[in-house]
């Protein structure tokens, strides 16, 4: 074992250089039904972990598939060829060592010693060089580069001091991880490391999860408390008094994986750390930031915007990688015509379950990373129908992993992956930020997940025992997706994207200073001097926060304070992952069995009447949804179709912020109020993705102020473009649909997190226009970034619709999945010409300042159509 085995859930590199370059058959290849010819399997027996190629290139059982070996069995039968359209190879990298700084307790080094590392990489002693010397530091390196031990090793020895106190407990330690799995796998982790220092360490997690026996001995007892960020902000800090001996001896904070703090839920959880600091400081400590994070562009400036306070930077990995190869994959056209006749890519879905189980039958471990829950389901389960073709014993060897399964059901499937019992998952992002699993040797990535930074921590969770890994990206029909496939130099030759929050958000800080202010009263000691914690636009809200009864000044002059007066908690304000309130309860009818949850934003979306919901591989179609009661009622059903909810949207400018010429039109960017209403849904048939039929919906509509960029154009213009009046709107409505596509190239968001709407003639405007929306009450920054790269942006955008091989436009350049209107109307060749005619009259340019960063998919908004 060496030091690399010790690193994080899964952080991904920088794209790295190029090992070689090899395009591969042809592009948008016509193919028929799909089927499987899997190869036999290679041996009848369960293959667990200890049957792994080992780190240092020894097999204690079967040999490991190369990842070139991998892909060629993939790609053996003829139509599969032509579907791989670039792979990159790249090669294996050795490491650097250094020496332990001197203030690691030599128990410490010993218990490492006795874990078989000898020595650690250059990146790991220089941040616990940091950490000894009193110095936020954040460690941004590849994945399972070993940022765990980087920071353990000072916490660890922290630990020991002051062990003989009368409680047993000195100097204590606050690990925040953002799931619930990756502190569950670190603890094991630190179980497994500290066990030679007996009960001088003494850890646990303490999450909703912990039963309520256990959490008095973690708060008055442990010195290593494992916890995420929604348990930080509701229930540590509202009950700081019963944590006070644990935060009055706090010295290390650890933030792991803290490049997923972005957006909208960073900003959530830069609140939550200033609440923190200003808890501990109340108590007596200051305590040092140790964080951990994929590599991104300036992360010292992104941990700073997190924490508040300076933060240096570790990034020049030391460590040793084995050989990658990374195959863009696009599924082939089919027979099928999907709406306004569009032809239809055959779904990524589709195409991961069937690679899935072809590498499971070859004996391949492998995990498939899939967008959304429903779609995990789903890969998931044919997977299972395929592999019970083969051989029924391989079906239970496949599952689905996803977030809002129960405590119970996680563990178990961590367990079963981490002992090498199941051979391949389909797992949400859940997983990416999950448990550290050695030995895996494939990953499929079905939809670019919406960052470069992601993709590569996707792709870093195989080989991490320092064997070579496969790693495949199969595009899905979307603009996006079909141009990074054509376009690899824009995955693999393009740094990773900075992590940008905005802490300053009033939706965001609001609530925050109302959960603040039930801790400990405000004061202006909060906001002036060195010990401002809440930045110079909190003393503005205060007043605001007092004229809707949420707050109160109490007293006068030095002694003034503002008071939380309500009966209700405060931290309850605010959902801090964006989820808009309470999430839905999921239930079965006639057995009241808890499901699961799902997001309060995404309900009238996911589980309206009528909506097809899965879980555990079990299809379900939902009764009610009672928005009153946040509860969704289920049956069991097997309908042959899945659901894909309608919406209809519309946008009022509040101000414009920003506003620059293009020619005779307009660019501009400011606040906007949107107006969504889910109408509809359809029933696609399953694999296939045909349309079987459209229901209404009764739903009430919801309102969001948020931030926008739009573009207007003139009559001159439209002239200019050969644009009639009759192809206004099928110009205006193919052209935002394309630029939402690509938007997530430039902006570092997800599709599904932004929204747009065209207009031939809006009334704030009184010209045509296109608006672009961020999806979160108070924006989350993607609408500004896309504002000062607009040309760059549109440019791609009418790259991506002139390459498309479609005649009158299709999915994987106008088409939009979540349109209202059903995507009609669309005039491909009228958008490309009216953004041909935009770009010639517009400069390009760059905004400066720093790049907003992604948030997670909790607010899904509407296109419009």
């Amino acid at each position: 074992m060496d030091a690399n085995e010790w690193g994080d859930a899964n952080e991904p590199g920088a794209a790295p250089a190029a090992g070689g370059t090899r395009p591969v058959g042809r592009p948008g290849a016509r193919s028929g039904a799909p089927h499987v010819t899997p190869a036999a399997r290679p041996d009848g027996r369960m293959r667990g972990t200890a049957d792994r190629t080992a780190a240092d290139g020894t097999a204690d059982g079967p040999a490991h598939v190369s990842p070139r070996t991998a892909l060629r069995r993939l790609a053996a039968r003829e139509d599969r060829a032509a579907r791989i359209t670039h792979t990159e190879h790249l090669p294996p990298r050795g490491g650097r060592h250094a020496d332990w700084p001197a203030g690691i307790r030599p128990e410490v080094t010993g218990a490492i010693e006795a874990a078989g590392i000898e020595r650690p990489w250059a990146h790991q002693a220089r941040m616990a060089a940091h950490a000894l010397a009193g110095e936020s530091v954040i460690a941004a390196t590849g994945t399972a580069s070993g940022k765990s031990l980087a920071y353990l090793a000072p916490v660890l020895s922290a630990a020991l001091d002051g062990s003989e106190a009368p409680n047993g407990r000195g100097a204590t330690a606050l690990y925040v991880a953002p799931t619930k799995a990756l502190a569950a796998d670190q603890l094991r982790a630190v179980k497994a490391l500290a066990a030679p220092l007996g009960k001088a360490v003494r850890p646990a997690v303490y999450d909703g999860d912990t039963p309520a026996e256990e959490r008095e001995w973690v708060r008055l007892y442990a010195n290593l408390v494992l916890t995420n960020p929604d348990m930080l902000h509701r229930g540590i800090l509202p009950a700081h008094s019963r944590w006070s001996s644990f935060l009055r001896a706090l010295r290390y904070v650890v933030i792991d994986e803290c490049h997923t703090y972005r957006g909208v839920f960073g900003s959530h959880v830069a609140q939550v750390v200033r609440r923190l600091r200003r808890l501990c400081a109340r108590y007596g400590a200051d305590p040092v930031f140790l964080l951990a994070s994929a590599t991104a562009a300036e992360p010292g400036l992104s941990a700073q915007r997190l924490t508040g306070r300076a933060v240096a930077e570790v990034t020049d990995d030391a460590s040793p990688r084995g050989e990658v190869a990374f195959a863009l994959w696009e599924p082939p056209l089919t027979e099928l015509h999907g709406e306004r006749g569009a032809p239809v890519r055959r779904t990524a879905t589709a195409e991961c379950a069937e690679l899935l189980t072809d590498l499971a039958v070859a004996d391949v471990r492998t995990v498939a990373f899939v967008r959304s829950r429903r779609g995990a389901e789903l890969v998931a389960m044919i997977a299972q129908d395929r592999l019970a073709a083969v051989d029924r014993a391989l079906a239970d060897r496949v599952a689905a992993y996803r977030g809002g399964y129960l405590a119970d059901e996680r563990r178990a499937l961590e367990a079963a992956l981490q002992s090498g019992e199941l051979l391949g998952l389909a797992a949400t992002s859940a997983l990416e930020l999950g448990v550290d699993v050695s030995g895996l040797d494939a990953v499929l990535i079905a939809g670019y997940p919406g960052t470069r930074a992601s993709l590569w921590q996707q792709a870093g969770r195989a080989g991490r025992s320092g064997q070579g890994a496969l790693a495949v990206l199969v595009a899905r029909d979307d603009p996006l997706d079909t141009y990074l496939v054509h376009h690899p130099e824009a995955l693999f030759h393009r740094p990773v994207e900075s992590t940008v929050l905005d802490p300053d958000n009033p939706y965001v800080l609001a609530p925050h200073l109302c959960a603040a202010a039930a801790e400990l009263p405000l004061t202006d000691a909060d906001f002036t001097g060195d010990t401002a914690y809440f930045g110079a636009e909190a003393a503005g809200l205060l007043p605001q926060l007092a004229d809707r009864g949420l707050l109160r000044r109490r007293g006068g002059g030095a002694a003034a304070a503002w008071h939380w007066t309500r009966r209700e908690r405060a931290c309850d304000l605010t959902d801090i992952r964006g989820g808009g309130g309470r999430p839905v309860d999921v239930v079965e009818d006639g057995t009241g069995r808890l499901l699961g949850t799902v997001d309060a934003a995404a309900s009238h979306t996911t589980v309206h009447a009528g909506a097809v919901h899965l879980h555990q591989g079990r299809t379900y179609v939902v009764r009610t949804l009672d928005l009153e009661d946040n509860v969704a009622l289920v049956e069991r059903a097997d309908p042959p179709y899945t659901t894909v909810a309608r919406d209809t949207t519309s946008v009022s400018v509040l101000e414009t912020e920003r506003e620059i010429p293009w020619g005779d039109a307009r660019l501009c960017f400011g606040s906007v109020e949107v107006t969504n209403h889910v109408v509809s849904f359809l029933r696609r048939r399953l694999i296939t993705g045909e349309i079987m039929g459209e229901t209404k919906l009764d739903l009430p509509p919801r309102t969001l102020r948020t931030r926008a960029v739009w573009w207007t154009v003139t009559d001159d213009q439209l002239d200019a473009a050969d644009i009639a009046q009759d192809q206004l709107g099928g110009a205006l409505h193919a052209a935002e649909h394309a630029a939402i596509g690509m938007l997530p190239l430039f902006a570092t968001c997800d599709r599904w997190d932004i929204g747009g709407v065209s207009i031939p003639l809006h009334g704030d405007t009184l010209l045509p226009t296109v608006f672009v929306y961020d999806g979160h009450p108070g924006g989350a920054g993607f609408a500004e970034r896309a504002f000062g790269v607009a040309h760059e942006w549109l440019s791609a955008t009418r790259s991506a619709i002139a390459a498309c091989e479609c005649d009158t436009g299709c999915p994987s350049c106008v088409q939009s999945p979540k349109c209202g209107n059903g995507n009609d109307p669309l005039d491909k060749a009228a958008a490309l010409r009216l953004l041909t005619t935009l770009l010639a009259a517009a400069e390009p340019r760059a905004e400066p300042g720093e790049v907003p960063g992604e948030v997670p998919p909790a607010t899904r908004a509407a296109d419009g159509g």
